[in-house]
């Protein structure tokens, strides 16, 4: 070696970040271990590499005593003051043994330390990038696709995709340049590790982050968000300037905003929904596009008891159940759902209840009184729409919810939802997907549903400004 390595060494430290002394000091290790390799030497040596000039010397190290046990690794006072007159018991006597081809052996041996820790280096570079982008989403370009698994390179790695993180039935193809979200980055031997992950619900936090700047600039909260990944999602916003509408910010002019998530997420439908402190609201606001009569909780069981007009029920209960069960898991309650018809049939056998009292809260008159929330808990409780999965007491189109197991009573309504929107005619959000006339649904302004078909459209057809103006932001 010579003062060229050295500076090689130098080198690597400006562009690996791999400090000079530490690699030496490896380098050094290795050479004791390849002495002791190649020689069969049972001394005690060291090797020094000079800093400035990178040369290399074997020294056997013998402690300086009075009477010597071990030859390999003490020398007596006398032969020590023969070297050195000053030495005395306790010191350390260094002569050099540096062979004559140890410099072929040093040469790979070093090689071999600069390359490990070059790589060593390289990885943990790597983990202090993406640990840090941890619950953030990178572009990966698509390497191949061995079996079910996508390999992604990500720059300065690669990583693979596994089957349960991805977008059920999205396809792959090699050089398809894809957002995907970093679940977790793990440290390992063989260098990081990095989950990736297409279905994972942040996914679609993080992307209405890029699409909108309300959200970024932190004056547009979303609070929750729900997928099934592929289908259908919901996400709940929030405000903190009441003069910024954060349905209509995220949804962006003419629908631009949500339709670039809906187009990363090839063609997941995407619910955008208000959400609300009082947990009655935020149910009624989560079974969107329908319209909700009234919520009634059970707090100690987290049920919600939602009643919804007749022709509501299908769109309220969604493809296979997909809205209510999304609205369970976006909101935390179990969702009971009954139409109004099934509370007027019961309510018709009792002479002394006011069924508009019943279905309007506490505005009317019910039984020896005002209808309120113990009248209704009666009434459900009683058993007049039955169970979930029983049949129900009237007409059995009652739905049990529970928030993010997805299990349900029965398929009553499945698919109920294709003949709401050929028989209501107002278009509206086609939930059974079955390419009928899809629009931007607004209403009340506390939801708006996408499906990624075309521009968003008010009920008239005419353009819809998502977004605040300048003066509100």
């Amino acid at each position: 070696m010579n003062a060229e390595f050295i500076e090689a060494l130098e080198d690597l430290e400006r562009q690996k970040g791999i400090d000079k002394d530490t690699l030496l000091e490896a380098i050094e290790a290795a050479l004791v271990a390849a002495f002791r390799r190649h020689f069969g030497t049972a001394q005690n040596v060291a090797v020094r590499i000079d800093r400035e000039t990178g040369e290399i010397r074997v020294v056997a190290r013998r402690d300086v005593v009075e009477e010597v046990e071990d030859p390999s690794t003490q020398i007596s006072v006398a032969e020590a003051r023969e070297i050195d007159p000053r030495y005395k018991p306790g010191d350390v006597v260094e002569q050099e043994v540096t062979p004559r081809d140890f410099g072929r052996i040093a040469a790979q041996t070093a090689k071999q330390v600069v390359l490990q820790r070059i790589r060593e280096a390289e990885r943990d570079l790597i983990y202090e990038e993406f640990i840090a982008r941890e619950g953030d989403i990178v572009t990966g370009v698509v390497q191949r696709v061995q079996g079910r698994n996508v390999f992604v390179d990500l720059g300065r790695t690669e990583t693979v995709l596994f089957p349960s993180e991805q977008i059920p039935g999205e396809r792959y193809r090699p050089g398809d340049r894809i957002k995907v979200y970093i679940v977790e980055v793990r440290k390992t031997p063989k260098g990081p590790q990095i989950l990736i992950s297409r279905s994972h619900p942040n996914l679609i936090k993080r992307l209405f982050e890029l699409e909108v700047p309300e959200i970024h600039d932190g004056i547009v909260e979303i609070k929750e968000a729900v997928r099934e990944p592929g289908v259908r999602a919901k996400v709940a916003v929030d405000t903190r300037d009441e003069r910024v509408d954060p349905v209509g910010a995220c949804v962006g002019p003419r629908g631009a905003r949500v339709q670039a998530v809906v187009a990363e997420l090839r063609g997941e439908r995407i619910d955008v929904i208000r959400w609300a402190e009082e947990p009655e609201q935020f149910v009624a606001n989560a079974l969107s596009p329908a319209k909700v009569t009234r919520v009634i909780l059970e707090p100690e069981t987290r049920v919600a008891r939602v009643i919804v007009p007749d022709h509501q029920l299908s769109l309220a209960i969604g493809k296979e159940g997909q809205n209510a069960r999304l609205a369970a898991r976006l909101t935390g309650w179990k969702i009971d759902i009954h139409a109004e018809s099934q509370a007027a049939e019961w309510l018709a056998r009792e002479d002394d209840w006011d069924i508009d009292a019943v279905l309007a809260g506490s505005g009317g008159e019910g039984r020896e009184g005002t209808a309120g929330d113990d009248d209704l808990d009666e009434l459900f409780g009683g058993g007049a729409f039955g169970d979930a999965g029983d049949g129900g007491g009237a007409g059995g189109e009652n739905w049990d919810w529970w928030s993010g197991d997805g299990d349900r009573g029965d398929d009553h309504g499945a698919g109920a939802a294709e003949e709401w929107a050929g028989e209501d005619g107002s278009g509206g959000w086609d939930a059974a997907g079955d390419g009928g006339d899809s629009r931007w649904e607004e209403g009340d302004g506390t939801a708006g549903n996408w499906d990624g078909e075309g521009p968003a459209e008010d009920q008239d057809g005419s353009p819809r400004a998502g977004t605040p103006g300048p003066e509100s932001r």
